[in-house]
């Protein structure tokens, strides 16, 4: 089965920026709604819903389930397009709580293990596919993966494996106890869910239709027959109120079938470039206005320097004659369409094969069309023509090119729709289920350049908070600490990262780790720290168990990062941040010595950094939760740690209205 959903960008509106220089903000939209207050966690599970919806419950099905269920792990095996991915997803959804949350394991980077224990979270849901692994990343896999097992039993989390399409090995037998087999479901089922699912009433038809008997007649894998049954939905829309169930499904056998000679000969009768220019244009942008048609067949022939028709303007065919020369027409509201379903994909697929010569020039014109002016193109129409643009360069391998195009419309000076559109693209190879991952490392390449264009980096902060971060949030995470050790003038990824860690103990937790295990000379990373260790954040418990402060291994990440604020930031810096911690440990009485100690083990015996803990204490007590009195009482109790950590006898201070105010 197939997961349409997606992420889509729009308007120019955000955050306001203080610095130097124009802003042009991003703000992504799921599923084609207004995606505001959704993060990507919560677009995660949407994915899986509307996957879970559409879903036909396979042979073997039950019993993964109760494997899952009783053991943690489940080992999925089965042939080449039974749907054993989407078995997974759905077995993982059906476990879905208010703790924990769902997300792909993959190939480490930066050194880490692709099994690392710390991409496991309290009672997440992991998927590890390995359909298309090789001999040696399965048998990295084997090796780690009874540890890695403990690791998520000791969670209470839960872990779905699907098993490569090609090994020559046997499991191992305590591998092997766990693994459960997945049988096809039936087509037709598989078929008819998918169009109960999209609204079509008259869906039980198929059973009688003739197009679905020869289409199934062949065993397809899901995504073939989720793509058929999108076909029929989309025939029914657009045909005539005459047309039955069973014309349909005819329309939508006929666009599933090679149009490749039709349009070959279509376009070789064509005699001059105008109609062949309206021709593409038209399938680029098909669905359009017909003015949207009109300018950007007019942009086109300009970017290929086709000589400029020189009779008089009312010597000229019009529109709608030229229209009906490349087999298309216009509906009642002025739209421009084919009159054969997916004619327009079948003539942009020719133009990108027979006509090489042609890229360079669909992209410099892809980049001037989508600065059209409203009403004539649509926000719609500049998403659709990016996106089928972007699909041929995906459809051929060409995932460099559509990289570097996406780089080009950042270059400056740029506008908010090339932006929009560079982010579109980028968002299109990371979505493509054979690309993603060479679009996720060519984000990262990106990431790590110190000379990164300001735009650029704008689009990349976006891409990878919002569309990486719903799948893949640890990469997501990676990047967005790269690009927030670069950023100068502005904030953005900073601010990204914290609205990723809000909600996620795990990735606060693997935030940490990054920024103390190995101190560097990024100025970045002081900041960092001190918006990750939110005290607030860390004593939340969420519905888990225990807070993150409870975690020895967290303790001690926060330990060594107090110890880089106090030797590298003067008081200034850290004094309000201080406070805060302070005014929680004086609130939350569960975590007052955590914190306090925390603190106290920082300064590493440092008696300047001690004097400027208890000042600050004394300060903070104007402003502690429960009174003035409450806030003396926790600067007694700060002190006496100091002097416990200095070896010095213990004695509570007596504090004098001056003192205190001093």
């Amino acid at each position: 089965m197939s997961d349409s959903a997606e992420s889509r960008i729009h308007d120019p509106r955000g955050p306001v920026h203080s610095g130097l220089g124009d802003q042009i903000n991003l703000i992504f939209e799921a599923f084609g709604k207004d995606r505001q207050g959704r993060n990507p966690r919560r677009l995660a599970e949407d994915q899986l819903l509307w996957l879970w919806q559409r879903f036909v419950y396979p042979s073997g099905f039950g019993e993964a389930r109760h494997m899952l269920a009783e053991t943690s792990t489940v080992l999925l095996d089965g042939a080449s397009g039974s749907g054993r991915t989407s078995a997974a997803r759905v077995l993982l959804h059906e476990l879905r709580r208010d703790v924990g949350s769902f997300h792909e394991l993959l190939p480490g980077e930066e050194g880490e293990s692709l099994l690392d224990p710390d991409l496991v979270g309290d009672e997440d849901r992991l998927l590890l596919d390995l359909v298309a692994a090789d001999e040696s990343r399965w048998a990295e896999v084997l090796e780690e993966l009874p540890s890695f097992r403990k690791t998520v039993v000791d969670h209470r989390a839960h872990l779905v494996v699907v098993l490569p399409s090609r090994r020559t090995d046997r499991l191992p037998v305590e591998l092997d106890r766990h693994r459960v087999e997945i049988y096809r479901p039936r087509g037709m089922e598989v078929l008819l869910r998918h169009l109960r699912q999209d609204g079509l009433q008259q869906a039980d038809r198929a059973h009688s239709a003739p197009a679905v008997s020869d289409f199934l007649d062949t065993p397809r894998p899901m995504r073939e027959i989720a793509e058929f049954a999108s076909l029929i939905v989309r025939a029914q829309a657009a045909a005539p109120a005459e047309d039955s169930f069973i014309d349909w499904c005819e329309i939508a056998r006929a666009a599933m079938a090679d149009r490749g000679p039709q349009v070959a000969k279509h376009v070789a009768a064509m005699t001059g470039g105008p109609q062949r220019a309206l021709l593409l244009t038209t399938a680029m942008l098909h669905g359009a206005h017909s003015d949207a048609i009109h300018s950007a067949t007019t942009l086109l022939l300009h970017a290929v320097d086709h000589p400029k028709d020189d009779r008089p303007l009312l010597e000229h065919a019009d529109l709608a004659m030229r229209l009906e020369e490349v087999s298309a027409g216009l509906t009642q509201h002025g739209a421009v369409r084919f009159k054969e379903l997916e004619y327009d994909t079948a003539v942009r697929t020719h133009f990108w094969d027979h006509r090489p010569d042609l890229r360079e020039h669909l992209g410099t014109w892809v980049g001037r069309t989508v600065e059209l002016t409203d009403p004539a193109l649509s926000p719609d129409d500049r998403h659709h023509v990016v996106q089928h643009l972007s699909d041929q360069y995906l459809r051929t391998g060409r995932c460099e090119e559509l990289a570097t195009l996406a780089e080009q419309w950042t270059a400056v000076p740029t506008t908010a729709r090339r932006l929009r559109s560079a982010a579109q693209a980028l968002e299109r190879g990371l979505l493509d289920e054979r690309h993603g991952r060479s679009f996720r490392d060519k984000i990262y390449d990106w990431s790590r350049n110190s000379r990164l264009g300001e735009p650029l980096a704008q689009v990349l902060v976006e891409v990878c908070a919002e569309v990486i971060a719903v799948q893949h949030p640890d990469q997501a995470l990676v990047r967005l600490h790269h690009l927030a050790r670069r950023e100068r003038r502005t904030t953005r990824a900073r601010d990204a990262l914290c609205r990723l860690m809000q909600e996620d103990h795990r990735l606060r937790r693997r935030m940490l780790h990054r920024l103390v295990k190995s101190p560097t000379s990024w100025s970045a990373d002081i900041d960092l720290f001190l918006k990750t260790s939110d005290p607030a954040a860390l004593t939340h418990l969420g519905g888990r168990a225990h807070s993150l402060l409870g975690e020895t291994i967290v303790r001690d990440q926060l330990i060594a990062g107090w110890g880089m604020v106090f030797g590298q930031l003067p008081l200034s810096a850290w004094e309000k941040h201080v406070r805060h911690w302070l005014h929680t440990a004086g609130s939350d009485e569960h975590h007052t010595d955590p914190l306090l100690d925390i603190l106290v083990s920082g300064a590493a015996g440092r008696g300047e950094v001690f004097g400027a803990l208890y000042a600050t204490a004394r300060r903070a007590e104007l402003t502690a939760p429960g009174g003035r009195k409450h806030g003396s009482a926790l600067t007694d109790l700060l002190l006496r740690k100091i002097s416990t950590a200095q070896g010095i006898p213990q004695q509570s201070p007596r504090h004098t209205s001056e003192e205190t105010t001093s």
